[in-house]
């Protein structure tokens, strides 16, 4: 039974003194200040103070729920949510929004969720987090506008292009967004996909498609020409409405192009060369720790690189350890996982998933340090 909703129910009004607290800081502390990139780190803008990301990914609470799954409901389990991550010792969120849920007809964007966008980033401002905003997803393949997937190449990049516009017009005004990371995970074939499909094999972890096809065919182009392309279209849409937040995407670790190995047709210096920092998902394997680290450095070409996802998936919690540690002559920063429990909620553990992401939330507290440069 989820036992959530009594939680938040009896916590009412703490909550409410606690928000208060927090937008009364804000004031005293002057309007939060927009992040802006510097050399192979981030600053503040005016004041120049360093800006390292330190935070988790929010891309489900802990019963497998997208935050537009629930958002319209249980807005007061956002802003619990939003609270514990700062507690917790975050300075960034990652936000992940599904295509269908801002653009569920050709022409026609979801004005109800745009608006609960502003209100998340509103939100965001109030307790000083924030946003890496992550999106075209489509983790939900029932939920994907079957008018969507039938677009051709051409179409389906003009239909990215629209969501990104109304993405940024909306949320250009705030210096909460830290960056806009244009898709999760994107992958260009090495063939043709005759059949269709734009999402990659899955599902993955949760039952959740999280790796997307830019083409399903390359038609003789080399993929990172594809790949240029593709960032080049997306890129220059969301510069038409907000000229000032970085922009990134999401790369796997398999970006490197390397003999032999698999690769995902995007890769590093590609996303280096047309957009302001790059991004990685990395989780270290038991005793591959420097395999990791190593996989790291190949991704700092000039530019700022963020590990956007890393977890004790594959690893303990003193490896994982060991990789953050030892990120940090590399790495701006670090993005891990929070589903909506604290570390007290899951001090009975109910399955050996919860036991991990409880040593990790009390990992993640420890090592969170009160300024947000970690270097």
């Amino acid at each position: 039974m989820d036992e959530r909703p009594t939680r938040l129910m009896t916590n009412q009004a703490v909550a409410g003194i606690l928000l208060a607290a927090l937008t009364l800081a804000g004031s005293a502390s002057g309007q939060m200040e927009r992040i802006k990139v510097s050399g192979t780190s981030f600053v503040r803008e005016p004041s120049g103070r360093p800006f390292a990301p330190w935070g988790f990914n929010y891309d489900r609470d802990a019963r497998g729920r997208l935050i537009e799954d629930y958002w319209e409901h249980e807005w007061p389990t956002i802003e619990d949510d939003f609270r514990e991550m700062k507690t917790l010792g975050a300075n960034v969120v990652r936000i992940h929004l599904q295509f269908g849920r801002f653009l569920p007809e050709p022409d026609r964007p979801d004005t109800a969720n745009l608006e609960r966008l502003e209100r998340l980033v509103a939100l965001a401002e109030r307790t000083g987090l924030y946003l890496d905003l992550t999106g075209l997803g489509c983790y939900h393949k029932p939920a994907v506008p079957k008018w969507y997937d039938s677009l051709d190449e051409a179409g389906r990049w003009a239909a990215q292009a629209r969501f990104w516009r109304e993405i940024a017009g909306r949320c250009s005004r705030s210096p909460a967004v830290f960056c806009y990371d244009l898709m999760n995970e994107p992958v260009v074939p090495g063939g043709k996909d005759d059949a269709g499909d734009w999402l990659g094999k899955g599902p993955g972890f949760g039952g959740k498609y999280y790796v997307q096809k830019i083409s399903l065919d390359r038609a003789g182009r080399p993929r990172t020409e594809v790949a240029r392309r593709w960032l080049v279209t997306l890129r220059d849409a969301v510069r038409e409405r907000d000229r000032r937040t970085p922009i990134t995407v999401g790369l796997v670790d398999w970006s490197l192009d390397r003999p032999g190995a698999l690769f995902s047709g995007i890769t590093p210096q590609v996303a280096a060369d047309l957009l302001d920092f790059v991004c990685v998902h990395l989780y270290p394997h038991a005793g591959k720790v420097q395999e990791a680290l190593d996989t790291l450095k190949q991704f700092a070409l000039g530019k700022p690189v963020v590990v956007e996802e890393t977890f004790p998936l594959a690893c303990s919690i003193a490896e994982l350890d060991r990789f953050v540690q030892g990120s940090r002559p590399t790495a701006a920063g670090v993005i891990g996982f929070y589903w909506g429990q604290t570390p007290e909620e899951l001090q009975k553990p109910a399955s050996i998933g919860d036991a991990i992401t409880r040593d990790w939330l009390e990992y993640f507290k420890k090592t969170a340090k009160p300024s947000d440069s970690r270097k």
